[in-house]
Formats: C-alpha cells, structure tokens, sequence
C-alpha cells in the first residue's frame, strides 16, 4: 500500500477504499483557529458532549488578533474558557499560527488530523494525513463522531534530482499549481516520492504540503523519513517518530514527475496561484510592498535565509517590508543568533507571529500597489485592498524584490545563500500553552465566558418538498469563499455573530445580493444562486455557507464545486446542484423565477428545475445517500440532534 492507504486503513469505520466511495475515518487530532473556532466550539457545545473525545484538539488564535473593540476579544475570552472546560489545549494571541505551531508541537505521523482551515495539510510534511474542513465538521470530531468524506484518488508527485541555484521548495508546489491548476487535486491526495524527496526538510515538505490546498486536494502526503525523526528530535519530541513509507510495490490513481534540478524561481502573478511563471519573465516590474510569512513561508529556514539575503543591505525607499514569524519559538531563534536584529536594520518592520496580512488584517498594499507575498493565496481583494497586485513567491524571491524594489532577473542575484541549520539550542514554547486540568470534575467548575457579540446558533428548518423562489445571484467561474464571505478585520469580528456578519455576504461581488436574499426568504420563499466552476475554492470558512443559509439560499447551481465549500453547503441544508447541460448555465440570469420538489432526489434521480419564462433545466448531483439525509434533516447538526 502507499501511506495514504496505510493510514486510512488504520482509521477506517465505515466504508471500503474505493476512490469515490463514502468512507468514514476515526480522527486523532483537530484544531480550530479564532476566526471559525468560535462557531465550531458553539456547535460543539450544542451536541451536548462534556468532553472532547479525540487524543488532541487545539484551539488556535491566529487570525483576528488586533483587538479592535470588544469584538474580538470577547471571543478570545470564549475560546480560552470553552477550551478548558471541555479538555481542549488553547494557544492564545501572538503564539503563532495553528499550522506551524501544529507541526512543531502536536503533529504526529501516521495520525488522522482534521481542522477548520484549509491549510490543515501542511501537516502532511511530518506524514500525518490531515484535512481542512468546516467548522461543524470539526465540532463532531471532538464529539468522537467519525469524519466522513470521499475516498480520494492517491496521485505520486515522483520527484528526482535537488533543487539548484535560487529554487526553493516553494517553487515546487508552483510548479505543480502551474501544471495543473486551481481544480487539479479535487478528489486526490498527493504523495510525494522519489529520490528528491529525502534531500527536502521537513519544514520544506510542509510549504509544499500547505499548498496542495491551492491544487483543491483532500491532503499532501510525504514520508516519515530520518529527516522526520531529526526534526522531531530538534522540536523535543523523538518519541512522537515513528517510520511510515510506501510499500516498494505501492500503486497509484496518477502520476506526475518533476525533476527538481530543473526549477527555477517561479511567481504566481494575480489573481490566482495557478497563474504561475518564471521569475524572469517579471524582471521590471516595481515592487510597492514586500511581506514575508503566513502558514506557508514562516519557518525559522524560510526567515533566517531571508535574513542571510538581506544582511548589510537596506531595503528599497519606496518598498514597504514586513516579516511574521511563524512562532515564538521561530521568533526567538531568530533573536537568539541576531537574525532579526538584522532584518530590522535593513528595514523591515516586524509584525505579531500571526496569520496578518495574508487575510487582510492589517498591512494591506496602497491603491492599486504591487505586493510581493510568500503567502499562498492571492485572490483579489484578499489583500484588503481590492485593486492591489499580488504576486505568490519564495522567500528568497522576496527578499530581492524587497533589496531592489522590482522584480529582477535571478541571473543577476549572485551566489545562492546556503540551506540554514537549526541551531543547537531550540527554546520551546510549550509553557505558552494552556492545557486543560486532567480532571473532568475540575473541568466542569471552569466557567465559559461569553460576551454579547457571541449569538446563539439558529436552528433551521427541514427541506420542504417544494422550493420556490428566484436567482438572487450569478456568478462566473472560479469563485472563492473570499469573494462570498470576505475577511479583514471589521467583517472577522463578526464570526459568532451570523445575522451580523450575514450583512456582509458577496458585498465586495454583488452589494444588492443580501437585499434580494431577505426579500426572498421574509416573502415565504427561498433565494438560489447561480455559478460556474469551481465555486467555493480556498478558505474552509463556514460562513460562506451558514450565512447564506441564513438568508434563505436553498440550493446553489454551479457547474462544479470546491470540495470543502460542497462539504460546508451540506452541512447547513444547502443543495449543491450540478448543471447536467453546461449550456443551460447560461439561461439563468439574475431575477428568474424557479420552482423544483428536491424529493425526487432521494431516489437517486436528476432534479428538474421549472424556470419561468425558459421550460425546464436539468440537474444532476453527486450527494450520497448519507449527504440527501442531512440536507432533508436541514444540516448536519439537525440530522445528528435527531439521530441522538
């Protein structure tokens, strides 16, 4: 078997290994981050467990850090206390982001990790299959529920050779963007290979592993290798090592090849990550700002080779730099050996280890401005800044940009700095944790505080046999849930808030969608949308779901979906439609007036949609038996209550 097969195996509940075929996985570990975590653990809180049923979970504040108001706060107030009465670990404000700090403290090989954010993957370099899911996803894993989903096709990335001159790991995972696409990986774990793969660290692997979330794949699989064992040696934690490679006779759904000595310094250009080219090709085109980490690219190899480029140089006047640690821990190396020092006298400024810029908070470029990230996603308006330019680089890319303010030809870089070491002492941060009492008497007198921005979860209805209303919404293809439920600072405060956030919903897409809603779902009918492929790429985000929901959207007609989005539609009773002609998508326009009985669904059959003024258009769906139940019960919160 390969080491995916292995460790679905090892977790299997239900189902059989059949690509495509609904299975069941026992999950070991979830975590949850502040800007979904605060719904998940409200949803978790209504299933009435007394205690969370994994061996871990982790609850993360990373996003919305800032503050503002009482907002926020609040929140992280709730996340703290719910955290400790019900057993989970909490890692509060400026400890860093959940995926490094998941991978250097908690992350184990050969473990099924399940979290509310679509990076979870990254864990994937030490060789625990771990998935992004939606916010209720996670809360029924801590519950002890089984995850369900696909089998998903195992695909090899083989890789051969080393990686030469200025190529970095993070243009291997380009690379593969670049052949495949943004919809490449739906329905597919990747597992890497191949004599390349033990030249690789294991906080290389993970920048690859983060990104496979960007190919739209379940997960990113390498090795629990030597490299693995000396990582988890340098992190404190030898014990958690254990060996897990592919069988020599391993088979394979695919296979895609790449010959690492032959990358070079690629950039994915606006706006999306598959829009990849070589670095070269970019050569003249001023920088306006320069900002260096994300869940992606914060190690302490990625910054200290960074400040290895940057040392004795200055950046450019008109280049905005900033730099986010991945850590304290990688923070505090840094410091310890005058690497920061450095990078602070070349003038780059210094923001919380957090996840910051890359959603929008805070360090968002001027008008129109060009800003070089080594983060992982560059759809437009993620930024904050809805008409900037944002390319997706290296490390090493972005600190030349940074040195001469213009992407340059690496040609004229000089000599290619050297792969940094850990250095001996590694401090650890595990005294930043909050680990809940061991005693589940003790736990029950922690009280779980919650201020008045957090709102009660809605129940929803079941699905009727009739669903009227009109297309309050079209859209085109490739739509994220950045596009459905923005970020940023003002609009995250509002996560445990749905009606308030609600407000919010396609407002930098469409600013009359949540007036047509409303009218639609207060008049007794429903609201439908419609779209093209791909819908719901990126975040895990919930909201992008459930606020919908609360506006009355009953089913969404897209050509084809994102594989967490279609999970988180599910979730809360929406139906998720596939268009069975593609020409009919082209015969809905905004305003039309549709009526269909989804029961028919239930047998397994093609929904007909009565669309006024145009006959009738034809749906088919790829729901399981499981999936129409929980939409019929009005989510998957509903189905589970109903069950108990």
């Amino acid at each position: 078997m390969n080491i995916a097969q292995k460790i679905i195996k090892a977790h299997l509940v239900s189902g059989t290994m059949e690509a495509g075929t609904e299975i069941g996985l026992r999950v070991d570990q979830t975590l949850t981050q502040d800007a979904t975590g605060t719904m998940a653990w409200l949803q978790f809180e209504a299933l009435g467990r007394d205690s969370v049923q994994t061996e871990l979970s982790v609850s993360y504040v990373d996003h919305n850090t800032l503050q503002m108001g009482f907002k926020n706060p609040d929140d992280h107030q709730f996340l703290r206390t719910v955290a400790g009465r019900y057993g989970a670990v909490y890692s509060a404000p400026g400890t860093g982001i959940c995926h490094q700090l998941h991978l250097e403290n908690f992350a184990k090989p050969g473990k099924v990790l399940i979290g509310s954010d679509s990076h979870t993957p990254t864990a994937g370099g030490i060789g625990c299959l771990s998935m992004g899911a939606g916010g209720l996803s996670v809360a029924l894993s801590m519950a002890g529920e089984p995850y369900t989903i696909s089998m998903p096709k195992i695909v090899e990335v083989r890789l051969s050779g080393a990686l030469q001159g200025f190529a970095q790991a993070k243009d291997i995972i380009l690379e593969l963007l670049r052949r495949l696409g943004t919809q490449g990986g739906v329905g597919k774990i990747f597992e890497y290979t191949g004599a390349g793969v033990a030249a690789l660290t294991v906080p290389e692997r993970a920048t690859i592993a983060n990104m496979g979330a960007e190919l739209g794949a379940t997960a990113s699989l390498f090795p629990s290798d030597n490299r693995t064992k000396e990582f988890l040696a340098k992190m404190g934690r030898e014990e958690d090592w254990i060996f897990l490679e592919a069988d020599a006779n391993a088979k394979y759904d695919d296979l895609v090849e790449i010959n690492l000595s032959e990358l070079v310094p690629l950039a994915a250009k606006p706006h999306m990550p598959d829009n990849v080219v070589p670095v070269s090709e970019l050569a003249g085109i001023k920088v306006d700002q320069v900002a260096m980490g994300s869940c992606t690219n914060s190690s302490y190899a990625d910054l200290k080779q960074v400040a290895d480029i940057m040392k004795g140089k200055f950046v450019a006047p008109h280049t905005d730099t900033c730099v986010s640690p991945g850590s304290r821990q990688v923070l505090t190396m840094l410091m310890e050996n005058g690497s920061m020092a450095g990078l602070l006298d070349s003038g780059v400024r210094l923001l919380e280890c957090s996840c910051g810029p890359c959603i929008g908070m805070g360090s968002s470029p001027h008008s129109g401005g060009v800003s070089v990230r080594t983060f992982n996603r560059n759809f437009e308006g993620r930024s904050g800044t809805k008409d900037a330019q944002v390319y997706l680089v290296s490390p090493v890319t972005a600190a030349y940009c940074a040195i001469n303010g213009a992407f340059t030809d690496p040609k004229i870089w000089g000599v290619p700095p050297q792969k940094p070491e850990f250095p001996e002492h590694i401090p650890s941060i595990r005294h930043h944790f909050h680990f809940p009492p061991k005693s589940g008497e003790e736990r029950k007198n922690i009280e779980v505080l919650r201020g008045p921005n957090i709102v009660a979860l809605e129940s929803f209805d079941a699905l009727k046999e009739e669903l009227a209303g009109e297309v309050v919404l079209k859209v085109g293809d490739g739509i994220t849930t950045d596009h459905i439920m923005p970020a940023g600072a003002e609009i995250t405060a509002l996560r445990s808030n749905i009606p308030a956030i609600s407000e919010y919903v396609f407002s930098r897409v469409d600013e009359g969608f949540v007036a047509r809603a409303k009218a639609q779902r207060d008049s007794g009918k429903c609201g439908f949308i419609v779209a093209g492929k791909n819908y719901g790429q990126g975040s895990s985000r919930e909201h992008a779901a459930l606020a919908p929901r609360h506006l009355g959207i009953r089913a969404v007609m897209a050509l084809s979906f994102a594989r967490i989005h279609r999970a988180n539609l599910i979730n809360f009773g929406i139906l998720p439609l596939i268009f069975e002609n593609e020409a009919d998508y082209s015969r809905l326009a905004l305003g039309t007036k549709i009526m269909t009985r989804p029961m028919i669904l239930a047998d397994g059959k093609r929904l007909k949609v009565e669309a006024e003024g145009i006959g009738d258009v034809y749906f088919t769906h790829d729901l399981s038996e499981k999936e129409f139940q929980l939409i019929l019960a009005g989510g998957l919160l509903n189905f589970v209550k109903n069950r108990k």
